[in-house]
């Protein structure tokens, strides 16, 4: 062998589960099976909800007033180790930060009382535990910072709202927009993501605590009680479910995949619209870097990796579906892996929607380029518009518009630039007035049913935004 093995070990002393075995552990498989390094993440839930549970074992008797004094005591001086970086972790030994806490608990306070702790209850409980309460705690974070990147976008919607540009479908231009419009796309997608992110909330924060390793507690823990302790608003009602669901953790990996995708769709945007050829946009210093060979270089490098990263947290998803599927009932250490992925994609998702902020709170636009990237042709619909007015069926004034497309290609002139006799030669049904057709503003301004980019509209929009953000819903009808 090109590597020497280790000598093997026996389980270490501070083990949870070492009592039954006698043979030794590979090394190897002391790394392979370890979690500490990445499910420290947990160490302050784990804590508060190992008080919790002691402290419902003590209201039963299996701890007395003192010994529960005790653990609380030493689970304080334990979790200030922990916030000040002063827990030192026992490689090999501390193979999760449940074991981790309870080995330095044992230390602290005498395993006598510290070894009384785990009383009634798994690991597999506890961990579900730890990553519901950790899970909330976060979302309720990305909730604050996704209410304040709709705020910028509704603050920007209103600021410039007379700001006009081009519409975009298959990246060709489309029809004239508000540039509020644009924004408004965007927040009304992630408005969307805040409402299901409060129902993810609710169905992560329901307490598995007290269901022991899948068949319950025989002690009589109160699980009603301890679940108000850790601030739960449920319990879980099946004990094997408690401890082998993970659906709380998908359901939210899944709410990111779906938040990312638009901020990723979101970045896209403004990468094309902040290049040279576009220059509606410039992105901040702050929020740009540059090129080690091309000076001139200002790169969207927060925009792309918003878009690189949305990849990353769609993975994360997939790799605890796929995990998951084929795992039988209850708790499997294939669930172990379902930890690293819901770490990474929270804080990735978190981290994406401050940058997204950052960036759009801090962006500059340019009306003037925006106005003049706009050309007469995005109104030919417009001008099929002013022929149903007359009472031409659409798909007849949809084919007239198209000829006078045709015929501006073949002069070579903007539409606008066609003659009054240019475009009654196409169909004598053009009048005097087609001429009121070619105006940008007039053109946004005629789309005033609820939704379009008239002002009147724009506001309206801005205003549903507003309510969902001062009282949690959305109208679905407008004010």
């Amino acid at each position: 062998m090109a590597t020497e093995q280790k000598q093997a070990s026996a389980p270490p002393q501070h083990a949870l589960w070492g009592g039954r075995f006698e043979g030794k552990l590979d090394p190897i498989m002391v790394q392979y099976n370890e979690s500490i390094y990445f499910d420290r993440a947990f160490w302050s839930q784990d804590i508060r909800g190992s008080i919790a549970y002691a402290r419902a074992n003590k209201n039963i008797g299996v701890l007395t007033e003192a010994e529960f004094s005790k653990i609380e005591e030493g689970f304080q001086q334990v979790s200030e180790e922990w916030a000040t970086d002063k827990f030192i972790i026992q490689p090999g030994v501390d193979e999760d930060i449940h074991t981790a806490n309870e080995r330095r608990l044992g230390e602290i306070i005498g395993t006598d009382v510290a070894g009384k702790l785990h009383t009634g209850r798994s690991r597999n409980d506890q961990v579900a535990t730890d990553m519901r309460l950790w899970l909330r705690d976060e979302l309720r974070n990305i909730q604050v910072f996704l209410e304040t990147l709709l705020k910028v976008i509704t603050s920007r919607a209103e600021i410039e709202i007379d700001t006009v540009m081009p519409g975009y479908t298959h990246m060709q231009r489309a029809q004239p927009i508000r540039w509020s419009q644009w924004l408004l796309k965007y927040g009304f997608d992630l408005a969307d993501d805040l409402q299901r992110l409060k129902e993810t909330i609710k169905r992560v924060n329901r307490c598995p605590l007290g269901c022991g390793a899948l068949a319950g507690n025989p002690f009589g823990v109160d699980r009603v009680a301890i679940a108000k302790e850790l601030g739960f608003e449920g319990l879980i009602w099946n004990s094997m479910g408690a401890v082998a669901d993970r659906d709380f953790a998908l359901e939210a990996m899944e709410w990111a995949t779906s938040l990312m995708i638009h901020l990723s769709r979101l970045a896209e945007d403004l990468i094309i619209y902040s290049t040279a050829e576009f220059g509606f946009v410039k992105l901040s210093d702050a929020y740009s870097t540059g090129s080690s060979l091309m000076p001139q270089k200002k790169n969207a490098d927060s925009l792309e990796l918003i878009r690189g990263k949305s990849a990353r947290v769609i993975a994360d998803m997939n790799a605890l579906a796929i995990a998951m599927k084929g795992i039988p009932s209850t708790y499997d250490k294939d669930l172990q892996e379902s930890v690293e992925p819901l770490l990474d994609c929270v804080k990735t998702s978190g981290n994406s929607i401050r940058i997204a902020t950052g960036v759009l709170s801090t962006l500059t636009i340019f009306p003037d380029r925006m106005e003049a990237a706009l050309s007469p042709d995005m109104l030919a619909t417009d001008l099929a518009d002013y022929l149903v007015r007359k009472g031409v069926p659409f798909r007849e004034t949809h084919h007239i518009s198209g000829r006078v497309v045709a015929l501006a290609e073949k002069e070579k002139v903007p539409m606008d630039k066609l003659s009054f006799e240019q475009l009654h030669g196409v169909d004598s049904r053009f009048e005097q007035d087609v001429v009121k057709c070619f105006d940008y503003q007039k053109s946004v301004e005629a789309r005033t049913a609820k939704g379009g980019t008239a002002k009147v509209c724009i506001i309206e929009q801005i205003d549903v935004l507003k309510h969902l953000l001062q009282d949690g819903t959305i109208s679905a009808w407008g004010n």
